[in-house]
């Protein structure tokens, strides 16, 4: 090679183009040597609401352990496949190429309990693989949507998940029974309260690759103090195998009852509403806005992820909330550490020992260390909300009532228990509900024709001339 080759080529692995155009953030791979340790940080927040999936459907559907772990163990795959496609891009067709970790989502959980006490387990994950046709089809249809999901909307419902996201980390805190003689002891809130206050100090004083690796000392510090405390247990890990590959098509022969499939396939359009948000705050937080060709890519692929569940026996996968948060948090944008995630996560599908380690976590510290994701998923929100237009707008309503229902499901969780099967998939979830009540209503307010352009009020009382709203 010439010399002159040579410094272009240099040229082009530091700026990314041979042009002298400096590399998006988003483009920059990290060195090598923090590539893994930011990845491995972006799979510690991740994990405990990933594999918790697979646990409440299994021990739902009366499941064995063994089963049960054969479940988790394909979530973990598939959610690591569909974290590099949704980072590199897969074709022409999938990935939104930016920083994005899927994971299994609690959308599909209870529809999939409910299918499955109807019509038996194979019925499940056939309706899953017919879901997942439907996404892929209609994820670019889907995606020329995106004009009403102004920040009024998104924002409302990225800060209902956040704030309806709350209790599971205080569950992992202190205890999911109160019964329990160990629930909310001193030691378990002593040690939470020690990783939350460490990742603030960190966040103050840390510099370098420290300030971007706050969370992941957290729960490394957290560990060992809880070592010290004698609050850990890997007398798991021993008995479990290195490797293992989870089995196509573990129930049988795909079954496609008719309710169960319209059933997953609203649970589908849940879905591609909550990573739509999640999809767009990314855009905002990265600088790089999300299109409607990136936002289509990024839902086709949450349809590949039910498809290739349904057969893998595993959950369809949405863009991941604490990993959202945790962009914001550390400042890290390349979707590069997200690859190197997805690769994690893929290893520990097929590496159940090394899965059983992470599992094996202490649930104060992932619990102290989700509390501070969760809370800046409902900042993200925060901020998308402080860019919307109230004065002489409808948008305060839109606003309130949608974070009203939305909390029903938190304060409620039982409210909706004698409604029909269908309406609880809907109205049942946080997340479902507060997004299709911003969505509608954003809709009736502002796009209907006999309401397109909201009148103002002069000071003194009498009709200003109509503007634009801002969303």
């Amino acid at each position: 090679m010439s010399t002159d080759s040579t410094k272009t080529a240099a040229a082009t692995s530091l700026t990314g183009s041979a042009t002298g155009e400096p590399t998006h953030p988003v483009d920059r791979r990290p060195p090598l040597v923090h590539l893994g340790a930011l990845g491995a940080q972006h799979v510690a927040v991740m994990y405990s609401g990933c594999v918790a999936v697979p646990l409440v459907f299994g021990a739902a559907a009366g499941l064995d352990t063994h089963t049960i772990g054969l479940l988790v163990a394909a979530d973990l795959l598939i959610a690591g496949l569909i974290t590099v496609v949704q980072s590199l891009g897969l074709s022409r067709l999938f990935g939104a190429r930016l920083p994005v970790v899927a994971g299994a989502s609690f959308t599909a959980v209870t529809p999939m309990i409910t299918i499955q006490g109807a019509y038996g387990l194979p019925a499940v994950y056939g309706s899953m693989i017919a879901a997942g046709v439907f996404g892929m089809l209609i994820a670019w249809p889907f995606a020329r949507l995106v004009r009403f999901f102004p920040p009024v909307v998104r924002g409302t419902a990225v800060t209902v998940i956040g704030l309806s996201l709350v209790g599971k980390a205080v569950d992992l805190i202190a205890g999911s029974d109160p019964d329990d003689p160990g629930y909310a002891s001193t030691d378990r809130l002593v040690l939470a309260a020690g990783v939350v206050a460490l990742i603030v100090v960190l966040t103050r004083f840390a510099r370098g690759f420290l300030a971007q690796t706050v969370v992941l000392v957290g729960l490394l510090v957290g560990t060992g103090a809880a070592a010290v405390l004698g609050m850990t247990d890997f007398g798991a890990v021993a008995g479990t195998d290195w490797f293992g590959v989870p089995d196509p098509f573990r129930f049988g022969a795909p079954e496609f009852p008719v309710a169960a499939v319209v059933s997953m396939c609203v649970v589908m359009l849940v879905i591609f509403a909550e990573s739509t948000a999640y999809l767009m705050a990314i855009g905002e937080m990265t600088g790089r806005p999300v299109g409607r060709a990136e936002l289509a890519r990024g839902l086709a692929a949450d349809g590949l992820s039910s498809a290739a569940a349904g057969v893998a026996t595993s959950f369809p996968d949405t863009v991941f909330a604490q990993n959202v948060s945790l962009i914001r948090m550390t400042g890290v944008r390349s979707r590069f550490t997200t690859a190197a995630a997805g690769v994690l996560l893929v290893l520990l599908g097929l590496m159940p020992k090394l899965g059983e380690v992470v599992a094996s976590l202490p649930g104060p510290v992932i619990g102290s260390v989700s509390l501070v994701m969760f809370a800046m998923i409902a900042l993200t929100g925060i901020r998308s909300l402080s860019h919307v237009d109230y004065d002489g707008t409808h948008n305060g309503m839109i606003v309130a009532l949608a974070l009203s229902v939305g909390m029903i499901p938190v304060v409620a969780p039982h409210l909706y228990d004698g409604f029909p099967s269908w309406f609880r998939i809907i109205a049942g979830g946080s997340i479902s509900s507060a997004v299709i009540v911003a969505f509608f209503l954003n809709i009736f307010f502002h796009h209907l024709a006999f309401n397109r352009r909201p009148v103002r009020s002069n000071p003194d009382g009498t009709t200003a001339t109509p503007t634009k709203e801002r969303t």
